[in-house]
């Protein structure tokens, strides 16, 4: 799996560190990070789609 570097504020950073750990909803950070952007993406195919910008490839899964 590719790493990726990126700049996160700190308030938002804390905001995320609270649904991290045995008492969260995500493993670490990574995996709450992973989450939310399938989330966006899964919002922003709605929205496309809505609007008739969705391409059907074929290709769903990627």
């Amino acid at each position: 799996m590719p790493k990726i570097s990126v700049e996160i504020p700190g308030e938002l950073l804390s905001d995320l560190d609270e649904h991290v750990g045995d008492d969260g909803k995500f493993v670490n950070r990574s995996d709450a990070v992973r989450a939310s952007i399938r989330k966006t993406l899964d919002t922003l195919d709605e929205i496309d789609a809505r609007h008739g910008r969705l391409e059907d490839d074929g290709d769903a899964d990627e």
